[in-house]
């Protein structure tokens, strides 16, 4: 799914002092794309070596910006001493490279990365975190792509896909992704399915700092109603999975299973807040 564009920022607009928005002309997308960027207090145009936080939002949401709209990133960030970066990653993009169809990875990583690092004078300092699919997206770009970030966070990520294939497949499908065309048939592309699942790559994020974060799926202090969430029930398995991994592979991983709390976004943001130390503790 590539065409001839010319990877390239095709257009910005000023949003407000702080936040801009760029349009982003993407060969790997085969169409423009949306990046939202946070400058720190003291940036100005020219000014070099900030370090950089991507922050990568979760499945199913319309648009790219919900860390903005709905997770309060400009609010939490508002002290942070680098630049911020909301990419859009597609409704069920799920941060990768699809076998037919487009190229999620090679879009943030090789095309959107150099294009807004040089544009706003990032230096060499890069952490990623995620909400849901964006934390699946984090750990996974973060251990395929070894130095080039140093820390990465999860926050009710989808770190263990592996764990229910028919479960998970099934949601793939119904959000409008095919997973045979995602990352392939099973059991013959076992192999991608493992490349792309954090759960299996746990070895390959050594050195890095990590932050995971998930709720239990029953009712917490920001919830409305009883009721568990199921879904969120899951998630703490596979995030539990993901931890024993780690473990078995000498990581250190900064944990908060913090019981009670459902999918939503008051616990991302929290958990935003708390993983800002460790994702760049300089900044």
């Amino acid at each position: 799914m590539t065409t001839a564009l010319t990877p390239r920022v095709a257009d910005t607009v000023a949003v407000d002092d702080r936040q801009d928005l760029l349009t982003i002309a993407s060969a790997a997308l085969g169409r423009e794309a949306l990046v939202w960027v946070l400058k720190p207090a003291g940036w100005t145009p020219g000014s070099t070596g900030w370090p950089v936080l991507y922050l990568l939002h979760g499945c199913c949401e319309p648009t790219g910006d919900t860390w903005l709209t709905k997770g309060e990133a400009a609010r939490v960030t508002a002290g942070l001493k680098a630049v911020v970066v909301v990419p859009e990653g597609g409704t069920d993009g799920w941060y990768a490279d699809w076998l037919d169809g487009p190229k999620w990875e090679t879009f943030h990583l090789k095309e959107m990365l150099p294009l807004v690092e040089d544009r706003y004078g990032v230096g060499g300092r890069r952490a990623v975190a995620g909400l849901s699919m964006g934390g699946h997206g984090a750990m996974g770009y973060a251990a395929r792509n070894p130095g080039v970030f140093e820390a990465a966070a999860s926050f009710s990520g989808v770190l263990d896909i592996r764990m229910d294939v028919p479960g998970f497949s099934s949601f793939l499908k119904d959000n409008g992704a095919d997973p045979d065309k995602l990352w392939g048939p099973l059991p013959a592309r076992e192999d991608n399915w493992r490349a792309h699942n954090p759960a299996d790559l746990a070895d390959r994020l050594k050195d890095l700092r990590l932050y995971v974060s998930s709720g239990n799926g029953e009712p917490g202090e920001f919830d409305e109603g009883d009721g568990t969430d199921f879904g969120e029930q899951s998630i703490l398995r596979q995030n539990q999975r993901f931890l024993r991994a780690a473990r078995l592979a000498g990581l250190t991983v900064e944990t908060d299973l913090y019981g009670n709390g459902k999918h939503d976004w008051p616990y991302w943001t929290r958990a935003l807040e708390r993983a800002l130390p460790t994702l760049l503790p300089e900044a």
